[in-house]
């Protein structure tokens, strides 16, 4: 973008300082939150798009990932009742689910020779699980498919069962490590600040907790992802606090690959009657995350919650990837109104999504490594 360009966009003097200051600057400027805040506010969204895209290339130039994955989700029954969620069940309420270990080992078995590279393991915190238990179900979905990545549980998870084991997180996490698991995904991070999480989900691990357990996983050697939960009750503010949290922590350990922003839907749960953000602010909030985390390499539009057509969109506003395959495996984001209510993709179909938007597919492994098949 040049000069005569911003100077056409009739920028704010304070828009037009950070703009240039992202652009010009020989090394790569970091936002303080006061400048995010002030894009957030004032900045056009095509300014945004612009400014992402150009920071996207400078980390991954013309590549956008996707992987060969499925998910896994063992239960929706859930000790949590996090108002914002319409995937939690109670034990024998209408629409929850339980799949026990020889059930979990017969969906993984079922894949067996398909080209996929990750399993991902999420669901409901079961009052009746233990660590030995989630150790066990990663063993078995190992023995069914031992070429795979198992990324597993997420952060609420790790924490319930590991304090309930009584050990310390680094010790639970090992043990789940030693058992196969490599990876650790994202979900519970919701929204940091203590206001916002007591009036959405109370009963859920704060953010002190959630960080730490993936500080002791990233020590471990093991990568993590991250989110937010936005387009609720929370300001812009509160978005920004969240991301420099994360931030703080990826400068200590380097442990994050990833950042996928997660959009409130607002289907079937107490907090539906708050509406859902629109379209323009996804796609701000995708700008935003490329350029306030400039020390986390990925930046994810997540199709099956965003849906195919703004996940393409989503790649002029600086992410660089698009999740998987994930055929019908997941019920998290379609339970809560999502248009994708049957999240499948073919790799032909998302090759042509990331070429469509001017960009070059990669198949990626879980950890961004290139996947070269032989045709």
């Amino acid at each position: 973008m040049t000069d005569q360009l911003l100077h056409q966009l009739n920028l704010s003097p304070a828009v037009e300082q950070i703009a240039d200051a992202l652009l010009h600057t020989d090394i790569p400027h970091r936002l303080t939150d006061a400048e995010a805040l002030t894009l957030m506010r004032e900045a056009p969204i095509s300014l945004l798009g612009t400014l992402a895209v150009a920071r996207k290339r400078q980390v991954s130039g013309d590549n956008v990932y996707y992987n060969r994955n499925i998910h896994i989700e063992p239960t929706n029954i859930c000790v949590f009742k996090c108002r914002f969620c319409s995937y939690r069940r109670g034990a024998g309420e209408p629409d929850a689910w339980y799949h026990d270990l020889d059930a979990v080992e017969r969906l993984a078995a079922e894949r067996q020779g398909e080209p996929i590279t990750e399993v991902h393991i999420v669901g409901g915190v079961h009052p009746n699980h233990d660590l030995d238990y989630y150790c066990e179900m990663i063993r078995r979905v190992k023995r069914a498919l031992p070429h795979v990545v198992v990324k597993a549980y997420t952060a609420v998870e790790l924490h319930y069962i590991i304090r309930k084991a009584g050990l310390s997180l680094e010790e639970g996490l090992r043990k789940l490590q030693e058992a196969g698991m490599e990876a650790i995904p994202g979900g519970g991070a919701e929204i940091f600040d203590p206001t916002i999480r007591q009036q959405i989900c109370p009963e859920k691990p704060n953010a002190e907790e959630w960080l730490a357990t993936h500080e002791a996983a990233h020590r471990l050697g093991i990568s993590t992802n991250c989110t937010i939960l936005y387009g609720h009750i929370e300001q812009y503010e509160h978005r920004i606090d969240h991301l420099h949290r994360l931030r703080e922590l990826q400068d200590r350990t380097h442990g994050f690959d990833a950042f996928i922003p997660l959009k409130y839907r607002n289907l079937h749960n107490s907090m539906s009657a708050i509406g859902e953000v629109s379209l323009p602010e996804d796609m701000k909030m995708m700008a935003l995350s490329r350029l306030y985390l400039d020390n986390i390499p990925h930046i994810k539009a997540y199709w099956p919650m965003l849906g195919i057509g703004a996940t393409e969109l989503a790649l002029s506003f600086g992410a660089d990837d698009i999740d998987g395959t994930i055929d019908d495996t997941t019920k998290i984001y379609s339970m809560a109104g999502a248009e994708e209510q049957r999240p499948r993709l073919t790799t032909e179909r998302m090759e042509q999504l990331v070429r469509s938007a001017g960009f070059v597919p990669v198949e990626r492994d879980t950890f961004y490594r290139p996947v070269v098949r032989n045709n």
